[in-house]
């Protein structure tokens, strides 16, 4: 987007709306962007009256003709082609998202920064299948920071931005084909068909819109699209549609791909490399088998006129069930004994094992029906309903493996809405590829299975750039709950340092630190909130003993540590809409957890990272932006007050000295974690004194891991050699409060006197009372007012926004100092996947010659085992007893000092 403010609103007094359209329009191409822009430039310079003349234009269609939907497009800001015709898919990091009872989960689109209005169908003889596009709401960030911190990384505008710009998801949504009409009320209720509800443009709709769709359907019904709609379906090849949406769910998602036997899912991870060639078998109505060699490479094989269709017609006449679903769900509760004849019964009750066949093998389904004197009515509907599902899956799947017997293919995908993620059908379908094939292949399924010709058809949308695509760029989160949506969101006061205490010149910092913790007063109720638990309604009231405390010695609130609904409610400032919100999350994360605790593998692949980050994006999913952006503000201020004392403590040591007590000033500060139970306790228990010194005593060496001297040698040297400084370090930050501010960046600080380029590295949403690439700029600035060495590297980096007037004058100016950079990681987790983070951390890591990883979650959870091409250094307190013995054999708040050369 173009920033309106610093360039053009200084211009609008002195034409009108229909200049001012014309010259944004010859600069930057697109109508709808032009008219945007327009709009919003009077909009902030206040003028109603040119507002209204904007919005008369567009009501009157005063715009020059001919320019219809493929000359909307914003200025593209990334490297993929774009087509300059319309709007386009930006799919880097995008990421599995959805409702808990969803078995098609929505996609995330975080880094989308076009304005897009796609919509697909697949409409199918049976159902309709539809993919559609929903933006969400802004991330703003500093762009003049960013847009430094990218100059110095070497990041033009051409390269793929991975700050979210717009964002959005990909819904995926099913009717049946018979319910069509429900289907377009739906799309014509969210306004899709001209962009959505959302469209961040004024509504210059294209009355000659184009829908993308593909199937049967796309020509039966092409007529009603135009007559409710008023647009035409541009109809897309169904298998073309079929392979694209495939091969981009294959390629692009992790744990996209499962094998389902025995009510056991395991996630298969393919190589992208070596995917083709693979057999494509898509169940719907009827099935197709695809052969796929490559990218827009494949010829259909086989089929069979036996599929969904099928078994929903004969389902229907034979249980009189109204819908797919219903079937299904009636198949559960069968018993296909009754209804067909096993091998034991020809058999007297025994094997046919001269053939290999077990008696409970099926000789022929509905088989026993004919020797039974019974009318249809006699029969069970579930008997009726398993047996037609063990038929129709069992042909299915043999006959897939003989395709990919005659053809010599690898692997058997399938996909199609007669699976619908149904565990039975599945398992049905895996022993039957397993039987035929003497266990030497496997039936793999897909998520997504039911939308590949919907999905492929959105693709078809012009260009998306999927070329360069790599599966790095796509993570996998988890399912979240329905957002609420009603109120806004008021951000609390935030608290003062009580100043009332005198403190002596002569006091040490750490005294001086601990003195300030005790003063703080918390600005969180000070009673319970009605209602509103850690579990929400899965909880008794809370005792008395449990509330909420404002008392000096309670720094930091009680932490309910997988539901924290209070320190939600709290950071809105405990409002009646925030408590409704509170509530409702806390009842959809703990239907999550209960949902995992019977079916740990029902959101993909899960480990402790991904529970995490379910957790924080379901925060987010209620609106809670920051659970505990009140308390951490607080704590960065009392550790704000102390650190000059500390920095001039630092400046008196000799190096050795100074260096043991940065890497002990670290691990003692990363005791303050509220992603840790036993810290929650302590919290409880104790005061931040208590907490502190008892982590400071565990700085007694050796240490549980510790590899500080070969560090040191590194770092300093010795009588004989004298080791170069590092290029460039990446500093993995973790908490806010002590941990940033009186241990990680007192080390910056110390990387930077002895020449070092540092980055640090921050999450790109909170997470816990993690420090965020947003908060830390602030921080190091107030920081910067008492450190010369943090001051200049700052402005050499771009951090101190009253330094960037001239930002190529100030890299000038301060040539001699080496930069102290922030970087967005692209996550909002308290780990880390280094396999998935943003394009300016990636372009940052490229001249790294030091990494420091800090805390449990990014130095232990994930990366204890990493290694690196350059040198890494892991710093972290351990605050879980189950971990300290499982990873170091060790006990709870030992600590870790890991150095490991580059490799």
């Amino acid at each position: 987007m173009v920033d309106a403010n610093s360039k053009f609103t200084c211009l609008v007094p002195r034409t009108g709306p229909v200049t001012k359209f014309r010259e944004c329009r010859r600069q930057f191409g697109g109508v709808r962007e032009a008219v945007w822009l327009v709009l919003n430039l009077y909009k902030m310079a206040g003028s109603f009256e040119k507002e209204q003349e904007v919005l008369g234009i567009i009501e009157e269609k005063k715009l020059e003709s001919g320019e219809g939907d493929r000359d909307m497009a914003p200025a593209a800001g990334n490297s993929i082609h774009r087509s300059g015709s319309r709007p386009q898919l930006d799919v880097s990091k995008a990421e599995i998202q959805g409702n808990v009872e969803e078995k098609y989960p929505t996609i995330l689109l975080p880094n989308q920064s076009d304005d897009l209005s796609h919509l697909a169908l697949d409409i199918g003889g049976s159902l309709i299948k539809l993919v559609y596009f929903s933006r969400r709401e802004n991330q703003s960030a500093d762009d003049k920071r960013k847009k430094s911190v990218k100059e110095r990384l070497g990041l033009s505008n051409g390269n793929r931005r991975s700050f979210p710009i717009l964002g959005g998801r990909l819904h995926f949504v099913k009717f049946e084909t018979r319910k069509i009409n429900e289907c377009l009320d739906f799309i014509h209720s969210k306004q899709l068909h001209c962009g959505g509800l959302e469209s961040r443009y004024p509504d210059v709709t294209d009355q000659n819109g184009i829908i993308k769709a593909t199937g049967g359907g796309a020509y039966k019904y092409a007529d009603l699209f135009k007559e409710r709609l008023g647009v035409s379906l541009d109809k897309e090849d169904e298998m073309d549609c079929l392979v694209a949406g495939a091969n981009f769910l294959l390629k692009a998602i992790r744990h996209e791909a499962f094998t389902h036997m025995e009510g056991q899912k395991e996630f298969v991870q393919i190589d992208p490399n070596d995917l083709f060639p693979y057999l494509l078998v898509n169940i719907g109505s009827g099935v197709s088998m695809i052969k796929v060699v490559g990218d827009g490479k494949f010829e259909r094989i086989s089929g069979t006129n036996v599929g969904g269709g099928t078994y929903w017609g004969l389902g229907r006449l034979l249980t009189k069930c109204k819908s797919f679903d219903e079937l299904l769900e009636l198949s559960q509760k069968g018993d296909n004994r009754t209804m067909d004849m096993l091998v034991g019964d020809i058999y007297g009750g025994l094997d046919y094992s001269k053939i290999g066949l077990s008696a409970s093998t099926i000789a022929s389904s509905f088989g026993k029906t004919i020797s039974e004197k019974k009318e249809l009515e006699d029969y069970r509907p579930e008997d009726i309903s398993l047996s037609l599902l063990r038929m129709i899956s069992y042909n299915i799947g043999q006959i897939a493996y003989l395709n990919a017997l005659r053809f010599r293919l690898k692997r058997i995908f399938f996909g199609g809405f007669f699976i619908r993620g149904h565990a039975y059908t599945m398992d049905t379908i895996s022993f039957a590829v397993q039987f035929w094939s003497n266990g030497e292949a496997q039936a793999m399924f897909l998520r997504h299975e039911g939308f590949l010709g919907a999905l492929g058809a959105f693709m078809s949308y012009e260009k998306h750039g999927l070329d360069d695509l790599m599966v790095h760029q796509l993570v996998e989160r988890f399912p979240m709950g329905a957002p609420y949506t009603g109120g806004k969101i008021h951000g609390p006061p935030l608290g003062d340092l009580n100043e009332k205490a005198k403190v002596s010149l002569q006091i040490s910092w750490m005294e001086k630190f601990l003195q300030k913790g005790t003063e703080i007063t918390a600005p969180v109720p000070t009673t319970p909130l009605a209602g509103t638990t850690g579990l929400g309604g899965f909880e008794v009231p809370l005792s008395k003993g449990s509330t909420l405390r404002s008392d000096a010695s309670a720094l930091n609130v009680g932490v309910l540590h997988l539901v924290p609904t209070l320190e939600a409610v709290a950071s809105e400032g405990g409002t009646d809409d925030a408590q409704r919100r509170g509530d409702a999350f806390a009842h959809a994360f703990s239907a999550h957890l209960a949902r995992l605790m019977e079916e740990p593998a029902a959101y993909g692949k899960l480990g402790l990272a991904n529970l995490l980050e379910m957790r924080e994006e379901c925060l987010r999913e209620f609106q809670f932006v920051d659970a505990y952006r009140s308390i951490k503000q607080r704590e960065n201020e009392a550790s704000l007050a102390v650190l000059p004392d500390l920095l001039v403590e630092l400046d008196s040591m000799d190096e050795e000295t100074r260096l043991l007590t940065l890497i002990e000033g670290v691990l003692a500060a990363n005791i303050f974690d509220w992603g840790s139970r036993a810290c929650v306790d302590l919290y409880h228990k104790g005061t931040i004194i208590e907490i502190y010194r008892m982590s400071r005593n565990k700085m007694r060496r050796p240490w549980r891991v510790d590899d500080f001297d070969i560090f040191k040698e590194r770092m300093l040297g010795t009588r004989d050699k004298k080791m170069p400084h590092h290029k460039r370090a990446l500093l993995f930050v973790d908490n806010s409060g002590a941990d940033i501010v009186l241990g990680m960046l007192p080390l910056a600080r110390e990387l930077l006197r002895r020449g070092t380029e540092v980055v640090l590295v921050a999450n790109s949403l909170p997470a816990l009372n993690d420090v965020t690439a947003m908060e830390l700029p602030d921080i190091v600035a107030e920081a910067a007012k008492h450190c010369d060495i943090l001051r200049r590297a700052a402005e050499a980096g771009g951090l101190l926004v009253d330094a960037m007037i001239n930002t190529s004058d100030s890299s000038k100016q301060n040539s001699s100092s080496v930069p102290l950079m922030v970087v967005e990681n692209g996550c909002g987790s308290p780990c880390i996947d280094l396999r998935q983070v943003s394009s300016e951390l990636a372009a940052a890591a490229k001249d790294a010659d030091l990494i420091i990883l800090e805390g449990m979650g990014r130095a232990l959870h994930t990366n204890l085992n990493a290694r690196f091409k350059c040198d890494a250094l892991k710093l972290a307190m351990v605050k879980n007893q189950r971990l300290a013995e499982k990873l170091i054999k060790g006990n709870i708040y030992d600590c870790i000092c890991k150095y490991e050369p580059a490799s």
